[in-house]
């Protein structure tokens, strides 16, 4: 089995990319096996339904490792949906088994988003050096990774997304492009707060929030994630 490992920022294209994933009928998709595991972690963060999330998953990251990312499936890809922030304390070895995909976006963009629900977030709640380090993780070993930046994505979905499976080895589906616009049996139950645009959409947009301006006080966040981007993008797929 393949187990393609999506490894996001908040408030970036993943539950999209998830969703264009959804669509193929080789393909199991998994939402955020570690959101409880990550809640846990940082009883400090008050997220909307967060006592529903707990009492809906498992929260121990060993088990989600056994029961979740390595268990078996009836389809031949499997693809999971993680986000970097919630890698907190846990063991980044579990994914020299896996296809790892970095899905990066402009923290311009991405920090004026996550500050709508987050006022003042911090480079934990952003998840840009968890992405660098677990990236230079796997470099050092050897191991290659796929990085896709969201805003490349947007500009050419059918291109780009032909690229993505080229290198991931699988092949392009077209259904990719497009999908109803309801919420998928695999959201997890968190999707009601955080899937809206998602759910009214029937593909990659860009939203016209993205052009928001970058608060004033968060500044000094954006130049301490510039440098990480930066790094990651020189070397994601191009449209």
């Amino acid at each position: 089995m393949k187990r393609i490992h999506l490894i996001s920022n908040p408030r970036n294209l993943s539950t999209a990319l998830m969703y264009s994933f959804a669509q193929r009928s080789d393909t199991k998709v998994i939402d955020e096996p570690f959101y409880g595991y990550y809640l846990t972690q940082r009883p400090e963060v008050d997220h909307p339904g967060k006592e529903e999330v707990l009492a809906s998953m498992e929260t121990d990251a060993q088990a989600v490792l056994d029961d979740v990312v390595f268990s078996d499936y009836d389809r031949p890809v499997l693809f999971i949906k993680n986000m970097a922030h919630h890698f907190v304390d846990l063991d980044y070895r579990f994914t020299i088994r896996l296809t790892n995909l970095f899905l990066i976006r402009d923290p311009k963009q991405l920090i004026s988003s996550i500050a709508q629900n987050i006022p003042t977030p911090t480079m934990d709640d952003i998840g840009s050096y968890r992405q660098y380090k677990l990236y230079q993780f796997l470099q050092d070993l050897g191991i290659p990774s796929v990085i896709l930046d969201s805003g490349e994505l947007l500009k050419d979905p059918p291109g780009v997304l032909q690229k993505v499976c080229y290198i991931l080895d699988i092949p392009f589906d077209k259904s990719m492009l497009a999908w109803e616009p309801k919420p998928l049996p695999e959201d997890g139950v968190w999707a009601r707060y955080w899937y809206r645009n998602v759910h009214q959409s029937t593909g990659f947009s860009r939203q016209p929030s993205s052009d928001r301006p970058l608060p004033a006080h968060l500044g000094d966040l954006y130049q301490q994630a510039l440098p990480f981007y930066n790094e990651l993008y020189e070397k994601t797929i191009r449209a």
